[in-house]
């Protein structure tokens, strides 16, 4: 009785996965199912799948969105703002974990209660700053708001607390400095905590939206991917069926990122969730 029991209970959890996981994957296949069909296929609902596969849609999507261009864009501020954030990450999760200083917890609590802010109303205090460092209109403005994360420097700070003490006192005793025994011992054991930062921060670099729409606003040539599907968008309509060719161009690659490195980052936030 026993056994049929915990089995209907197995059953149901994977029924459960399953349907979860398909709700979150139909609006990916649809968007790229719809990538390769007719505009008017698309918009009639007459068949689910294209009669023919059109690969001619991400050519024109590729040149309508200009997206060579933004392309190059987005792996530059993708790149540099997660080395940059990383960096960052790592002195301040280095800082709060394993140096003593005054009031360190109570500064770390108030930073971690920020995140309880929705980031649309850190927007007009950005755009300030950026305004008065005259970086508005150039791509460092999609860059500097960026390079730091409470989020990740959690995450990295409860990893560097699990590491004992003795370790960094061994260390020091060897003649090992702060900045040797950061980047010589620290830094290599919390790798999977690392790489996930590294994963997560991309992707919400490449997908970054409203403050790239507002910071290029005086400067079209720093736009990023996800605004070239603005090109798709007139007052004479929407071309769907380029716009889903142009969102499935954008989002191959993050796809695919995530695919192969999805045990990191489930490893890591794991990791970095637990102190001792």
């Amino acid at each position: 009785m026993k056994n049929s029991t915990d089995r209907v209970k197995g059953f149901m959890q994977y029924l459960t996965l399953f349907i979860g996981a398909a709700i979150m994957f139909l609006p990916f296949f649809w968007m790229i199912n719809s990538s390769f069909k007719t505009e008017k296929e698309l918009l009639s609902f007459q068949s689910f799948f294209p009669k023919q596969l059109l690969i001619d849609n991400f050519r024109q999507a590729w040149e309508m969105g200009d997206f060579p261009r933004y392309f190059g864009n987005s792996v530059f501020v993708t790149v540099v703002c997660v080395a940059l954030t990383m960096f960052v990450t790592i002195l301040a999760a280095y800082g709060f974990s394993k140096l003593k200083f005054p009031g360190r917890d109570l500064i770390f609590t108030v930073l971690v209660s920020m995140m309880m802010i929705p980031y649309e109303m850190l927007m007009l205090t950005n755009y300030e700053t950026i305004r008065h460092m005259h970086l508005f209109g150039k791509i460092w403005s999609l860059i500097v708001p960026f390079t730091s994360s409470i989020f990740y420097t959690y995450i990295l700070r409860n990893f560097f607390l699990s590491v004992p003490d003795s370790l960094y006192q061994s260390a020091r005793i060897d003649g090992a400095s702060d900045w040797q025994y950061l980047w010589e011992i620290m830094v290599p054991m919390a790798k999977p905590s690392l790489v996930t930062i590294a994963l997560l921060d991309a992707i919400t670099c490449w997908n970054s939206f409203m403050w790239t729409m507002l910071m290029s606003s005086g400067n079209r040539n720093i736009r990023t991917l996800p605004f070239g599907l603005t090109a798709f968008t007139s007052e004479a309509g929407v071309h769907y069926n380029l716009w889903m060719a142009g969102a499935t161009i954008v989002v191959i690659p993050m796809i695919i990122l995530f695919l192969f490195c999805r045990k990191s980052i489930i490893t890591g936030v794991s990791r970095g969730g637990l102190k001792g």
